[in-house]
Order: C-alpha cells, then sequence, then structure tokens
C-alpha cells in the first residue's frame, strides 16, 4: 500500500503521505467518526472546553468549512485517504445541492453529521425563548477564504486519487471567486471579501483581505497547469493584492483593506497574515522573511503567539502555523519548539484546544452586524489547531500539497 500510495504522489505531483504522530491524526479522525461512521460527513469544529457540558448553541452543530478543509488535507497527509474522501464529498454534495443557491459556492459553515441530506444542512439551533430556528449570518455566508480553501482540499484529494470530480469542483469554486469577489471600486487587483447575510440576499463584502488573497494564489497556481488562463490570472491578480500589502518599512504584511479599498497600515497586525506568505507563494521573495521578525516583535507569547499584538494569550492553531512557517524557511529549532507548545495543549479527546488561556481577542468582528471586536477564541478541542499540528508535524504544505524540503 506504501508502495501504491508513493507511485502515486510521484505521478501526481503530490507528497507521499507522511504518518504524523498517532494522537493527532487519531484525533482528526475520531472527530469525523463521531460526526458520522461512515458516508459523506463534516466533523464539528469545536468541542466542550473545561467545565463546560456542551458548547454554546450557535456553535453546538457547526462545522466550519475552513476546518473541515484543513481536515481533509490532515487526514490525506496522515495517509488516511478514505476519511479525507469523506469530507471532501460532503463538499461536493454542498457544491452541488445548496438550499439556495447554485452558482458554485461553498457556504462558510455546515451542520455536522452526515451530509447525506438534500440540500446539505446548514447549522443552525432552535431559540426557545423566541420559538424559532435561528442561524449565524456568518456561518451562512461565503468568504472568499473559505471557498479557497475548500478548493484547496479538493485539489488534495485530486492530486491523491486522480479522481478529476474532485479538480472539478476545485475549478467551480475558483469560479465563484473570480465571477462575485474580483477587485472592485478602490482596488487595482485581488479579490473581496466574498458574501454575508442570510438567505436570498446577501450582499457583498467590499474589504479585500490579505489572508484570502493568498489562498486564491494557492489554488489559482494549482489549478493554473489545468484551467489555463483563468488560474493563472486569478493567481497573477491575488499575488499582486499580496505584493502591495507587503510594508518594507516595516517589514510586516498588512491585514488588508478596508470597505473603501484603501490598504491598511501596521498599526494592526495579524499572525497568519505573516506567515502564510512564505507557504502560499511559490519562492517568496527573500525580503518576505522580515515577516517573521515581525511576528516575533510584536506577536510572540511564551512558547508561541498570539492572533494579535495585544498579547493576551497563546492561539494554538497559529503557533502550529508558524511552526509549519519556521520549517519553509530552514529553521528547524524554532520550529520544533513551537510544535512542542501547540501539541502540548491536548484536549482528552486527542483535540488539541484553540487556546492556552480561557479566552484570545483577535480584534477583528465576526461580520458587518458587529459594533464590537467580537471575533473570540476560547479554550475549547478545535479540529482546525488539530490539523495545523498534524501538517506541522508532516511538514505538509498545505497550500499546495508538497512536503517541505
Amino acid at each position: 500500500m506504501k508502495a501504491l500510495l508513493a507511485a502515486l504522489a510521484l505521478a501526481t505531483g503530490l507528497a507521499a503521505p507522511v504518518q504524523a504522530a498517532p494522537a493527532p491524526c487519531g484525533a482528526v479522525a475520531a472527530a469525523l467518526d463521531a460526526a458520522a461512521p461512515s458516508g459523506p460527513a463534516f466533523a464539528a469544529s469545536y468541542g466542550p472546553g473545561p467545565g463546560e457540558a456542551a458548547v454554546p448553541l450557535p456553535l453546538r452543530n457547526t462545522a466550519f468549512a475552513y476546518d473541515n478543509a484543513l481536515a481533509v488535507i490532515a487526514l490525506t497527509a496522515c495517509g488516511d485517504r478514505e476519511r479525507a474522501r469523506r469530507i471532501g464529498d460532503a463538499f461536493l454534495g454542498a457544491l452541488e445541492a445548496d438550499r439556495t443557491f447554485a452558482d458554485g459556492r461553498v457556504r462558510n459553515a455546515y451542520r455536522a453529521g452526515p451530509a447525506t441530506a438534500r440540500p446539505v444542512l446548514l447549522p443552525g439551533w432552535w431559540d426557545g425563548k423566541a420559538k424559532r430556528w435561528s442561524e449565524d449570518r456568518y456561518q451562512v455566508g461565503s468568504a472568499t477564504g473559505n471557498v479557497a480553501w475548500v478548493g484547496l482540499a479538493l485539489m488534495t484529494l485530486h492530486a491523491a486519487t486522480g479522481e478529476a470530480r474532485y479538480r472539478a469542483g476545485a475549478a467551480r469554486l475558483l469560479g465563484w471567486i473570480t465571477a462575485n469577489a474580483a477587485a472592485q471600486t478602490g482596488l487595482t487587483a485581488g479579490f473581496t471579501g466574498g458574501r454575508d447575510g442570510y438567505d436570498p440576499e446577501q450582499t457583498p463584502l467590499p474589504w479585500a483581505s490579505t489572508e484570502h488573497n493568498l489562498d486564491v494564489v494557492a489554488l489559482g497556481t494549482w489549478l493554473g497547469t489545468w484551467l489555463g488562463p483563468e488560474g493563472e490570472g486569478a493567481a497573477r491578480s491575488a499575488r499582486a493584492f499580496v505584493d502591495a500589502a507587503f510594508d518594507e518599512g516595516a517589514g510586516c504584511f498588512r491585514m488588508g483593506t478596508g470597505p473603501d479599498g484603501r490598504m491598511r497600515d501596521t498599526t494592526e497586525i495579524a499572525l497568519d497574515t505573516q506567515l502564510w506568505p512564505l507557504l502560499a507563494v511559490a519562492d517568496p521573495p527573500a525580503p518576505w522573511r522580515r515577516a517573521l521578525a515581525c511576528a516575533e516583535e510584536r506577536l510572540a507569547v511564551p512558547g508561541g503567539f498570539d492572533f494579535n499584538d495585544d498579547r493576551d494569550g497563546l492561539w494554538v492553531e497559529g503557533t502550529a502555523q508558524a511552526a509549519l512557517a519556521y520549517r519553509a524557511v530552514g529553521d528547524h529549532a524554532r520550529s520544533a519548539a513551537l510544535l512542542r507548545t501547540a501539541l502540548g495543549e491536548r484536549a482528552p479527546s486527542g483535540l488539541l484546544y484553540a487556546t492556552r488561556e480561557a479566552k484570545l481577542t483577535t480584534g477583528l468582528t465576526i461580520g458587518p452586524g458587529s459594533t464590537t471586536p467580537d471575533f473570540l477564541y476560547f479554550r475549547r478541542p478545535h479540529l482546525g489547531a488539530t490539523a495545523w499540528a498534524v501538517l506541522a508535524q508532516a511538514g505538509w504544505n498545505p497550500f499546495d500539497g508538497k512536503l517541505l524540503r
């Protein structure tokens, strides 16, 4: 079996599956099996934290698309292609059977559990006080970066299995991005935030994220050899945005633009925006390595990194991302130390906690309806953090499906 997988990897250009430590790989697999023992399914993103009997209602049955896309890639890196395909098939079902739209989008989240119903179910909860079914406007929206991450997961499956349906799904997702999030007023390149709000009148998000554009760079590049100008053009436009986001004076990446299309300054920065350029872009320019120094100077906390520069705690997912980024630039000692920190934040289930502290702020809002920075992380077992730790341990780059040197 290992020889077959290695031969397939050579034929497709994908890295050969790497058996990471059993605990993180097994925890991701167990999270999927807990959602459904077989068939297409989505895994819940969060479990109850210390002292919680259950996660809050708005998250109780939520499977974020980003977390599940990461789980596809992590399971592939673990050599667990069967389970990776179960999530990938759930995404293909969602792409084909949305309850409202037929334009090639996926939602920011789906209902955890079997994904066999048609249309594929979205998350929500019964509001006993209001006596009605409620949904979260962010969860039912479609952010550009999340759409691109599902595309990366499907490309990982295409490379691992050779099945054209996964590549076709990824191409459709890139098509939705280029049709619905291309540069608007005030932007000369790149892609804006996607769609927000409830069905059927979702509204465009006019701001643009450096992180989202990095995701599109990677997906467009991966698809470029098959799609040609369409994929290459998307990657080129997103790359121009990322180039403009780098502040050479500060050595930091800006988070993106405001709704007016004007690039933000580096007064506020985010960790992933400093790390992903070194992973998502092939042969990143040498000056971009300064972003690691920027992160160390402004975002480091004991053992790892915070999400933002208020340094109110350790972001486990971001610390695992940093372990992979340092490995990419050849600093294996720093990478190993960061990975040890991340793996030390393990819940009884085997999943890694999202934070070391009880609560972590990001300085960001969840959506246009928010009036205060309400995007928070809590000390709960997190599928996404665990998947990033698998990738860091394996040295697997999720943006191109290749092993780091």
